[in-house]
């Protein structure tokens, strides 16, 4: 190659970033068109949580900026409206005698409609986090209220905006008539016929137009859409396999994370936040190399007691069932993280935290709560792992001081962001249990702990960067771990280990304690096995010791 075709490849390997309207804009468009995120995400070859990213703060980058910014210019140029054709009709001659005719200029009507769209506006403000509820339909669907075509869909359902297109809706009451008609109507006359309402179609005249007032959300309205797709997902891989549980198991573990992540999309439908796919990170969250770790540390529990009381005991080793998926309930940050610096912490937020931690005087009879850590000074930790110290250092527990918190990357945080998400894969996972489901067991496993593990900046994983979620949701375990823990010792059994998640040896009668079972609230056993050193009997009179 010469040097010029090495310019050339250089060149060619540039691209330019297209400019895009800002991401309320780009909803707009997407909605007005009648598109779902779906649709736009199979066409863009992204995710649909991807695109719900770019509509909120993520940008594109690369080439598919480039195909996101023809998509919506495409949108822009079908929906503008067309220019109207002027029309210059020549004025008729009026008849002799007859006055001239009055001119009166017409009201404007994008006058009328901005001003019915800010009364919609000052309506809505209330109403904001509904607004994500209702998607245009570019094909009417049958109402699921009364069964006629619907042009919306209101969380993932079709149905009327207007109780007044629905069939089953009450007829309305005949009201008053207005002053205006009041006056109108004298003895004597006849009221002239009303005209038929009729509503003009909402057109873009700019980008970032506002968008129609959507309906409050309405009870007892049909499950989701979400409800069956894993057992669906199982019957199709047990068909394909012929019935080779094994076969369909090892398909299924296969598919695993583009099936969690479409069930995290599903469960996210007329949910009240979005979820940012691909956010900016601070440094602190970033591998140091290509093998390297980050700067943050889970608290990950690897203890065992250092001696055991005296005589020989029974240990129990229980494992705690479910332990990921118990912890997908956690706070979690929902936008860009945000530096601060200082001793306060908000408890309306969450992220990762430089603290000093406390001393921690009881390693004799309970784990350090942030693990074993052999370099002294601050660390970075979890939004878990200080809410679990600053638990501890309260009235209640008193077990050690208050963490001195330095800075942190925080942002507004909710404990119910990935709760559907988590309540279909505890419904399935119990499912299967009650009818010793193997399959559906080992598939729901592999979903929500590669979910977990690949978040992070994974190669098997590219739908979702989210390793501030990665490393809570595992620091989470960790602390469900650590409080089991603590309640085993304060109600008087005697803690030998606890390790990782789901690991926790105790000596006593455990089953006074937890109850056991297979649920995600219950333990079962791991291991029995004995420990200590049997103490020696006592020697009668007259004999004598070796």
């Amino acid at each position: 190659m010469s040097d010029f075709d090495a310019i050339d490849s250089l060149l060619a390997s540039v691209t330019l970033d297209v400019d895009l309207p800002d991401p309320q804009a780009r909803r707009d468009l997407r909605e007005q068109a009648g598109l779902s995120k779906a649709q736009v995400a199979r066409a863009l070859g992204v995710s649909p949580s991807t695109v719900s990213g770019w509509e909120t703060s993520r940008e594109p980058t690369g080439e598919v900026r480039a195909k996101y910014a023809y998509l919506l210019d495409g949108l822009a140029a079908k929906l503008a409206p067309p220019a109207p054709e002027p029309v210059q009709a020549e004025p008729a001659e009026p008849e002799a005698g007859e006055p001239e005719p009055v001119t009166q200029e017409p009201a404007a009507p994008d006058v009328a409609a901005d001003l019915a769209d800010d009364a919609d506006d000052a309506d809505d403000a209330d109403d904001a986090d509904d607004a994500d509820d209702v998607e245009a339909l570019a094909t009417p669907e049958p109402c699921v209220l009364c069964g006629n075509p619907a042009g919306q869909r209101v969380a993932g359902f079709p149905q009327h905006l207007d109780p007044a297109d629905c069939a089953t809706a009450a007829p309305a009451a005949p009201s008053a008539p207005r002053q205006e008609e009041k006056t109108a109507l004298r003895p004597g006359t006849k009221a002239a016929p009303r005209p038929e309402a009729k509503t003009a179609p909402r057109t873009i005249r700019d980008f970032g137009a506002g968008r129609p007032k959507m309906p409050t959300r309405r009870a007892f309205q049909p499950p989701s859409e979400s409800s069956g797709l894993i057992a669906r997902s199982v019957a199709a891989a047990l068909a394909a396999s012929g019935g080779d549980v094994d076969e369909a198991t090892a398909a299924l573990i296969k598919k695993a994370i583009p099936d969690a992540m479409a069930l995290l999309d599903e469960t996210r439908k007329g949910a009240r936040y979005d979820v940012v796919a691909h956010p900016w990170m601070p440094d602190v969250l970033k591998k140091q190399g290509a093998r390297g770790a980050d700067q943050v540390w889970e608290a990950r529990p690897k203890w065992t007691r250092d001696a055991l009381p005296p005589g020989e005991h029974e240990v129990t080793a229980l494992d705690i069932n479910g332990a990921y998926l118990s912890a997908l309930k956690t706070h979690l940050p929902i936008g860009q993280l945000e530096h601060s610096t200082g001793f306060d912490h908000d408890r309306r937020r969450a992220g990762v935290h430089l603290i000093t931690p406390p001393h921690w005087e009881h390693d004799a009879v309970l784990p350090n709560p942030i693990g074993q850590r052999d370099e002294p000074g601050p660390l970075w930790v979890t939004e878990p792992t200080l809410r679990l110290l600053q638990r501890l250092s309260g009235p209640k527990h008193a077990l050690c001081e208050p963490p001195e918190i330095h800075e942190s990357f925080t942002s507004g945080a909710t404990e119910n962001l990935l709760e559907k998400f988590r309540v279909e894969l505890k419904e399935a996972r119990d499912a299967a249990i009650a009818a010793d489901d193997g399959v559906t067991l080992e598939y729901v496993k592999a979903m929500y702990s590669k979910f977990v593990s690949t978040m992070g900046e994974s190669n098997y994983n590219r739908e979702l960067y989210r390793p501030d979620w990665m490393h809570l949701i595992r620091s989470q375990a960790f602390a469900n771990l650590w409080m089991k823990a603590l309640k085993a010792h304060e109600e008087g059994l005697t803690v030998v280990r606890a390790m990782g998640t789901d690991e926790l040896h105790v000596i006593g009668d455990w089953r006074r304690v937890f109850p056991e079972g297979r649920a995600v609230t219950e333990v079962k056993v791991k291991d029995v096995y004995t420990a200590g050193t049997p103490v020696d009997e006592p020697t009668g009179p007259g004999e004598q010791q070796d």
